[in-house]
């Protein structure tokens, strides 16, 4: 069996185990309502959507369309889906006869659907600037890839390589290795072990499809040509500075 096909046997398999989850679980759901009214911060599926740091309409080479379009449909829609999520795990909880293969389904779900929310706040509010890197972060990237321009490039290689329209491009500093890295993530359950992500490109088709068709490179300069810095160098130094 390919990759590929293992791939969609796996999700197919935990979203038939997060289908019935939620089939399961609607009388958990309402006995959970009635008997406890107040649930745990783990279940509460209270998040709510970050506003767009930026002017959709004032940046370069991204519509304002695309964006909205994007910040409105796939983040929020994943937003929804986690709250709705955390709601079933918590009816699941309520329910000791739940089975385990179904409970699973629903946790990788919630783990799906809460690496979307993060990666894309994450890519939303790196946009809004003018591209132009500066600091120590772009001392740390000279010195850990030769030059900022070598990372540069390895950056643009490796979000390439995801262009069929799925997965993450991270620059994340790792804390094991004390070390600026670019890691290929093909969806949102991936990331670099003990990795704080510094820098994200959201690879999938939604985008950039919209502005772009299939011309993922022209997308790809275009996010680079927006980039905020100071942000980037926000969290190098938060990350860097961290203990433990």
């Amino acid at each position: 069996m390919s990759e590929v096909s293992r791939r969609t046997a796996m999700g197919s398999l935990a979203a038939g185990a997060a289908g019935l989850a939620i089939a399961n679980t609607a009388a958990a759901s309402e006995a959970q309502t009635m008997t406890s009214p107040t649930l745990s911060p783990a279940f509460a599926g209270q998040h709510q959507p970050k506003p767009l740091p930026f002017d959709p309409a004032k940046l370069d080479g991204l519509s304002e369309r695309l964006i909205r379009s994007h910040w409105e449909n796939n983040y929020q829609g994943s937003i929804r889906a986690l709250n709705m999520i955390e709601g079933r795990l918590a009816a699941a909880m309520a329910d000791k006869d739940f089975p385990p293969v179904a409970y699973g389904g629903l946790k990788r779900e919630e783990l799906h659907r809460t690496g979307s929310v993060v990666l894309h706040e994450l890519y939303f509010d790196a946009l809004g600037g003018n591209g132009q890197a500066a600091g120590s972060i772009r001392q740390a990237l000279t010195a850990s890839h030769g030059s900022f321009e070598a990372w540069e490039a390895e950056f643009r290689r490796t979000a390439m390589a995801l262009a069929g329209g799925s997965g993450w491009c991270i620059l994340a500093w790792n804390h094991h290795t004390a070390s600026l890295h670019n890691y290929w993530c093909w969806d949102h359950t991936n990331g670099p072990a003990t990795g704080t992500p510094l820098l994200v490109l959201d690879m999938y088709e939604h985008a950039f499809h919209m502005d772009y068709g299939a011309a993922a490179a022209k997308y790809v300069d275009a996010f680079m040509r927006n980039l905020d810095w100071e942000v980037v160098e926000g969290r190098f130094r938060s990350a860097t500075s961290a203990k433990g």
